[in-house]
C-alpha cells in the first residue's frame, strides 16, 4: 500500500487522488495542543545550539529567499518598460534610459533566471539543514520507541507505530519545505506587490487585490477544514485496511492452513469499501474548493484589469502599466492556487507531528532510577523476594513468590499454563517492574541498576527464536555486535550449528528469510543458542526453549544447552519435565504461588504436584508412542 504524498494538482486547491496507505494507525495522545506549539518543537532541530554551520546555512537560505522575492517583484517593471518603449506610449523611466526595448527584454529574462537561481540556491543551502533535522527527529523517535516498556508494545500495533514515526517525519519535512519556502515567501511577495500597487497606481487596486486575497484565504481555509474532517475519516478507513493487510500477510501460513484466502480478501475489501466512499467525498469536495477559488481569483483579476483598461483609455496609464498589472496579478495568484494543498497538508502534517510528539511524550513505564549504577555481577546469584505482580492490577499473576538461585546453579520453574513462569523471566529482565517485593542479582535490586548493564548480564533463549531477515552470520553476531568471524564461528560450533552451515552454498552468508522462516525450528533454536553463547552472559534464562521441537531435536538441543549452562546461573522455564531432571532445584508454581520445590528425585518421592505432573506426562508420552 503506497504512502500518500502531496502532489501538484492540475488546477487550484489540493490533490487527494492518493493511494491507500496514508494514515497513522495508532491513536497516540497529542503531546501538544496547538499548531504553534508543535511548530515550536521543530525549531530546535532547525536552529540547534552549538551547531554554527547549521545556523549559517539557515541565514544564507533566508537571505536568498528574501533576495529572490525582491528580484521577483521587480521583474514586471522591466516588462512594463519594454512594452512602453515598443509602443512609444510613454517616456522611458530614468533607470531605463538608453537601454532600449531589446535591452529591457534581456533584463526581464535575466531577472526571471536570477529569481529561479536564487530559489534553487536557497533549496540547496537549506537541504543539509532539513535532512539533518529529519534524521535527528527520526532517530530520537526510533530510540524512544525502543525505550518504551513491554507493557506499551503489547497493547500497540507495530504497523501503527511505524506509521506514526514515518508520517511524523514526513510531516516535518513538508512543514519545513512549504511553511518556510512557500507560505513565508508568499506572504513577503504579497506585501511587496501590495506596496508597489499602492505607490505606482492607486489605493483602489490594493483594496481590490487584498480584498480578493482575504476572501480567497477565508474560503480556502473554511472548505479545507471541512475537507480535513473527511480526510481524517478516509485515513482511519485506510488504517483499518492497511492493518488487515499486514496482519494477513504476517500470518500467511495460517491463512493457507485454514484456506482463508477468500475470507481475508473479503475483510480487506470491506475495509477498502469504506476508504473508497471517503475518497469519493474528498474528490467531490476538491472540485468545490477548486471552483470557488477560480471564481474569486478570476473576478479579482478581471476587476483589476478593467480598472487598468479604464486608466489606459483615459491616458492616466500606459499599455505597459496594463501589462504590468496583469503580470503582478498572475504572479501572486499562481502560488495562491496551491494554498488549499499547502494548508491542508500543513494541517495534516501538524496532526501527524502531534501524534509523533505525543509518542515522544509518552513516558516509559520502566526507566533507570536517578543515580542508577551499572550492575556488578560477582557470582550471578538471583533472588525473588516475595514478588507480587499482575499485568492488570485486577488480576494478579504472582502472589508473593520467593525463589533463590545460587551462583552457577540451575533452577527450573515448572507449572501449568498461566501460573506465572514466563512472567518471572520478564521481571528478571525488567520488561516490567514488580508491584511488590523485589528481584535481585547478587543482592542488587534490578530497579536500582542501569537497564543496559542488566540486559548485558542476562542471556535469553526463548521458546520461539525470532531472527532478523538477514544472514546467519548477522543473526549470530547480533549477540555481540563487532564480534569477529572467528568468534561467530566458534559460537556456531558450540551450538553444533557449524556443520549444518558448512553444507549451505552461501555458508554463513545464507539469508534466513523473514523471521527466519527459511530455517527449521531446530536450526533457528541453534542460531538463538549460538547468539546467546556469543553474548557470553553470566546469567542464562531458558524460556521453554525446546517445547516446540520434536523429541530427537529436543534431546540434541538440550545437550547443547547443558553445555552452554556450565559456569552460569541458569533459570529454566520448562513445560516438558524430562528436560529439567538434572536441575539443581525445581520450583513448582501454581496460580502464582510456589507450592513445591526440591530436586527431581525428592519431588517424586514426595508424591505431590510435581509427581502428579511427571506421571501424567509420562503416560501421555507412552500413549503417543
Amino acid at each position: 500500500m503506497a504512502d500518500v504524498t502531496a502532489s501538484k494538482p492540475p488546477e487550484g486547491g489540493s490533490d487527494d487522488s492518493a493511494a491507500p496507505g496514508a494514515a497513522p494507525a495508532v491513536p497516540v495522545p497529542a503531546g501538544e495542543s496547538g499548531g504553534w506549539a508543535i511548530i515550536a518543537r521543530v525549531f530546535p532541530y532547525v536552529w540547534p545550539p552549538g551547531q554554527a554551520w547549521v545556523k549559517r546555512r539557515v541565514v544564507v537560505a533566508f537571505a536568498a529567499l528574501v533576495l529572490a522575492k525582491l528580484v521577483a517583484v521587480t521583474t514586471p517593471l522591466f516588462y512594463k518598460a519594454a512594452v512602453d518603449t515598443l509602443t512609444a506610449d510613454a517616456p522611458d523611466p530614468a533607470w531605463a534610459l538608453g537601454i532600449g526595448a531589446v535591452g529591457l527584454t534581456v533584463a526581464y529574462g535575466v531577472t526571471r533566471l536570477l529569481n529561479v537561481g536564487l530559489q534553487q540556491l536557497r533549496d540547496a543551502v537549506f537541504a543539509p539543514v532539513g535532512q539533518r533535522a529529519l534524521r535527528s527527529m527520526a532517530l530520537e523517535t526510533f530510540e524512544h520507541i525502543h525505550a518504551l516498556s513491554m507493557r506499551y508494545h503489547v497493547t500497540r500495533r507495530t504497523g501503527g507505530l511505524s506509521r506514526i514515526m514515518e508520517r511524523g517525519v514526513k510531516g516535518v519535512d513538508f512543514l519545513l519545505r512549504f511553511l518556510l519556502f512557500s507560505i513565508a515567501p508568499l506572504i513577503l511577495e504579497l506585501l511587496l506587490v501590495g506596496i508597489i500597487l499602492w505607490v505606482l497606481f492607486d489605493f483602489a487596486y490594493l483594496a481590490v487585490v487584498f480584498g480578493a486575497i482575504a476572501l480567497y484565504v477565508w474560503f480556502t481555509f473554511a472548505v479545507t477544514e471541512w475537507r480535513v474532517r473527511i480526510r481524517r475519516e478516509m485515513n482511519e478507513r485506510d488504517t483499518d485496511a492497511n492493518q488487515k493487510a499486514i496482519d494477513s500477510l504476517l500470518n500467511f501460513e495460517t491463512v493457507k492452513y485454514f484456506g482463508a484466502e477468500a475470507w481475508e480478501a473479503g475483510r480487506y475489501d470491506d475495509a477498502m469499501r469504506g476508504y473508497e466512499r471517503a475518497a469519493v467525498r474528498t474528490q467531490v469536495s476538491l472540485g468545490i474548493l477548486n471552483t470557488g477559488q477560480a471564481v474569486i481569483i478570476t473576478v479579482a483579476l478581471v476587476a483589476v484589469m478593467i480598472m487598468a483598461a479604464i486608466g489606459v483609455s483615459r491616458g492616466a496609464l500606459t499599455v505597459g502599466d496594463f501589462v504590468m498589472v496583469n503580470a503582478y496579478m498572475i504572479q501572486i495568484t499562481m502560488p495562491l492556487n496551491f494554498l488549499g494543498t499547502v494548508y491542508r497538508e500543513i494541517r495534516q502534517a501538524l496532526v501527524d507531528m502531534g501524534e509523533m510528539f505525543g509518542l515522544l511524550d509518552h513516558p516509559a513505564d520502566v526507566t533507570d532510577a536517578p543515580g542508577a549504577r551499572p550492575l556488578r555481577v560477582k557470582g550471578g546469584a538471583v533472588a525473588l523476594d516475595d514478588v507480587r505482580f499482575g499485568y492488570d492490577p485486577r488480576r494478579p499473576i504472582l502472589k508473593g513468590v520467593t525463589i533463590r538461585v545460587d551462583p552457577g546453579r540451575t533452577v527450573a520453574i515448572v507449572g501449568p499454563s498461566g501460573s506465572g513462569k514466563s512472567t518471572i523471566a520478564r521481571l528478571l529482565f525488567r520488561f516490567y517492574d514488580v508491584q511488590g517485593g523485589a528481584v535481585r542479582i547478587d543482592g542488587q535490586d534490578v530497579r536500582e541498576v542501569t537497564q543496559t548493564s542488566l540486559h548485558a548480564a542476562i542471556g535469553v533463549v526463548p521458546q520461539d527464536t525470532v531472527l532478523f531477515n538477514d544472514t546467519i552470520r548477522y543473526n549470530i553476531a547480533y549477540g555481540r555486535p563487532g564480534a569477529s568471524d572467528a568468534e561467530v564461528e566458534r559460537a556456531a560450533r558450540a551450538a553444533r550449528l557449524h556443520d549444518f552451515i558448512a553444507t549451505l552454498p552461501e555458508g554463513y552468508d545464507t539469508p534466513v528469510g523473514e523471521r527466519g522462516l527459511k530455517l527449521s525450528g531446530g536450526e533457528k533454536q541453534r542460531v538463538g543458542i549460538a547468539r546467546t553463547l556469543l553474548k557470553d552472559p553470566p546469567i542464562l534464562i531458558l524460556d521453554e526453549a525446546t517445547s516446540a521441537l520434536d523429541t530427537g531435536t529436543e534431546q540434541q538441543i538440550q545437550a547443547e544447552l547443558r553445555e552452554a549452562s556450565k559456569g552460569r546461573t541458569v533459570l529454566t522455564i520448562a513445560h516438558r519435565l524430562s528436560t529439567i531432571v538434572d536441575a539443581d532445584r525445581i520450583v513448582v508454581l501454581e496460580a502464582g504461588v510456589v507450592v513445591e520445590e526440591g530436586t527431581h528425585d525428592a519431588l517424586l518421592a514426595r508424591g505431590g504436584r510435581y509427581a502428579a505432573m511427571w506421571h501424567r506426562q509420562a503416560a501421555e508420552e507412552e500413549e503417543g508412542v
